[in-house]
């Protein structure tokens, strides 16, 4: 596995926090434009970063939160690109979500269920009850 430099990391580390604190504080563009220009810092190809997977998944979470479906979707599917994104329970559930609100469905249970399988019931704690009731029937 590769390693970054270390002022690279760091500086990748603070742009994160500090998009995740403009997150919380419902600045969602702004943190959006943080975890940008954290990835901007990888060097290329950015997907080879395990840095990469939890950046893109802010960014897809962020998209979430504002309900810009198709962008969270190309956010999340670039998570499921780097390395251990794909059968990362959260990004699972946020993609399952995101699929639903498409209209997606077969594809959003089956993410759902993967978020499930990952991480139990308590994943979905804190969710609109929709998206567990939608793998009810698997479970």
């Amino acid at each position: 596995m590769k390693t970054l430099d270390d002022d690279i990391h760091f500086q990748i580390v603070s742009l994160s926090k500090q998009g995740d604190s403009l997150l919380e504080q419902g600045h969602t563009k702004e943190a959006i434009a943080e975890y940008v220009r954290a990835l901007s810092l990888l060097p290329k190809p950015a997907h080879e970063w395990d840095a990469a997977t939890w950046l893109f998944a802010a960014i897809g979470d962020a998209y979430w939160k504002i309900q810009d479906h198709e962008r969270a979707h190309r956010a999340l599917q670039s998570a499921f690109l780097s390395p251990g994104g794909i059968g990362n329970p959260f990004i699972h559930l946020r993609m399952g979500q995101v699929q639903y609100e498409l209209g997606n469905h077969e594809k959003a249970v089956d993410e759902l269920l993967r978020a499930y399988m990952g991480a139990g019931e308590e994943i979905f704690q804190g969710e609109e009850p929709k998206y567990f009731q939608a793998i009810g029937e698997f479970i």
